[in-house]
């Protein structure tokens, strides 16, 4: 869906053990090998395998910091694009600079939200899921955490779709009645459509009902 290649930190800023880089887009395995040196030679091994070795400096080539590189090719990777995962080491300089030198070799600052926002273009989630997907990350509770997890394996979004096929069945049947009465369409009786419309509004219901949960579990 995008032409540019986009790069982030995806961990908190901070001190820590660990910072992820995320790189994703056309490019990512191009510039991953442009900016990383496998420890025993090469590049980037084979496809979800982690591959130890350097992140180069573009200008100096000197080693940046040792790391774990992960290639996920699209469209079977979160975004639907090709997307690269840099493991580094967790201080805020080092993380800084193994960012930098991936921009330095083309890619984009990714904009908040970007990876989701690509994720959903290429649909690899629909808008519930990238909806649970802040919720899980800002989940502060056990409870909120699993309603989130729940909603981003795609329970919420697969309810929706079934409503909205038996919406469009409905309206369906209904139009071609009345376009093509000729045909002899049989109409189903009132009472009959009454009721496919009761169960369709009893299903919205029921997803409305959970509304004030998922705020309390949200907002607390």
């Amino acid at each position: 869906m995008n032409e540019s290649t986009i790069a982030a930190i995806a961990t908190p800023p901070g001190v820590g053990a660990v910072s992820l880089i995320r790189v994703s887009g056309s490019r990512a395995k191009e510039i991953a090998d442009l900016v990383f040196r496998g420890r025993f030679g090469g590049g980037i091994s084979k496809p979800r395998r982690q591959t130890f070795g350097d992140i180069i400096d573009p200008g100096t080539q000197e080693a940046i910091d040792e790391v774990l590189v992960t290639f996920f090719p699209g469209p079977h990777s979160f975004t639907g694009e090709d997307t690269v995962e840099i493991a580094c080491h967790g201080g805020i300089a080092v993380t800084e600079e193994v960012l930098q030198s991936v921009l330095k070799q083309g890619a984009e600052p990714a904009e908040p939200g970007e990876f989701s926002q690509r994720a959903f273009l290429n649909g690899r989630i629909d808008l519930t899921q990238a909806e649970a997907i802040m919720d899980l990350i800002s989940a502060k509770t056990g409870l909120a955490a699993r309603a989130a997890q729940k909603q981003l394996s795609g329970s919420l979004g697969d309810e929706l779709e079934e409503i909205r096929k038996d919406l469009t069945g409905l309206a369906a049947h209904l139009e071609a009645w009345i376009d093509f009465p000729e045909e002899d369409i049989d109409p189903e009786s009132e009472s009959a459509l009454v009721e496919r419309f009761d169960s369709i509004l009893a299903s919205i219901g029921k997803l409305l009902n959970t509304a004030d949960q998922g705020r309390f579990l949200r907002e607390g």
